[in-house]
């Protein structure tokens, strides 16, 4: 599902590089989640979060496939540079 996002991602934004999408077991589903630069969180999440609607809405559509539940969060900077010192 990493991948999928990501693939999604990429493809969205105008810095590519900067796409960071990680996975971790939560209490009852798998959290992804998707950071990208600061310029492109509009790209990502779009009016009125249409976008980052339409990825959770493909995302929860292949994980029937897999019989496993996603949540899909959208990390802004400073919640990802949070989760890296939590993770080390």
């Amino acid at each position: 599902m990493v991948e999928l996002v990501k693939y999604i991602a990429v493809n969205l934004v105008d810095n590519p590089d900067a796409v960071q999408v990680t996975s971790r077991e939560g209490d009852r589903a798998t959290i992804v989640e998707l950071s990208v630069a600061p310029e492109d969180m509009g790209k990502v999440i779009g009016k009125q979060g249409r976008i980052a609607k339409a990825i959770r809405t493909v995302v929860k559509a292949a994980s029937i496939k897999e019989n496993k539940k996603y949540i899909v969060e959208i990390l802004e900077e400073d919640e990802r540079q949070a989760r890296e010192k939590e993770s080390d």
